[in-house]
């Protein structure tokens, strides 16, 4: 999860590891998936272009997107890139790809646990995952559980246990002995 403030190189340091993974692994033939916002969709493609040229970069949005999962390119140094809302609406298709990593730009789009986009999130298989946000808690300690629960699954436990062992006692009562542990 790289949870630093805008403008301190989550880009370059995702697109630095991929270029890395690639050249150290030439066999692995499976894509990379980012997901990030539309609106910040384009960027992605203009820093990948510029600075990961030698990332085959395949969009995964629009009337021409790919509809099986078969189809999506075999081939080292493939990126896909897609949307939240494409995550959500295909999230059968691309949870049916083995991915050898994938990325959510702008994390705290999974937020909200229970929502669908969250859930679309985690149904992805992927031997690595990223989660990159500038803002991991918003409102609730409960969105970091979602975004760490897509990035290292299982490492706060049950959202259940989390709530009553973390958020709970220090939301609502201040207590610094949890806050300690979950730091």
């Amino acid at each position: 999860c790289l949870a630093d403030d805008m403008g301190l190189g989550k880009t370059m340091q995702l697109l630095a590891l991929l270029i890395r993974r690639f050249e150290e692994a030439p066999r692995d033939e499976r894509p990379a998936l980012l997901v990030a916002p539309m609106s910040v969709v384009g960027n992605w493609e203009r820093e990948i272009r510029q600075f990961a040229p030698t990332l085959s970069l395949v969009p995964h949005y629009g009337p021409e997107r790919t509809r099986a999962a078969a189809d999506f390119p075999k081939q080292n140094g493939t990126l896909v890139v897609t949307t939240y809302g494409l995550l959500r609406r295909d999230a059968e298709l691309l949870a049916g790809v083995d991915w050898s990593l994938v990325a959510l730009d702008e994390a705290q789009n999974i937020k909200n646990a229970a929502s669908a986009t969250a859930r679309a999130a985690r149904a992805l298989a992927a031997s690595h995952r990223f989660a990159l946000t500038g803002t991991p808690v918003e409102n609730r300690l409960a969105e970091l559980w979602s975004i760490l629960e897509f990035a290292n699954p299982g490492l706060l436990g049950p959202l259940e246990r989390f709530r009553r062992e973390f958020a709970v006692p220090i939301e609502r009562y201040g207590n610094e002995d949890a806050a300690a542990r979950l730091r």
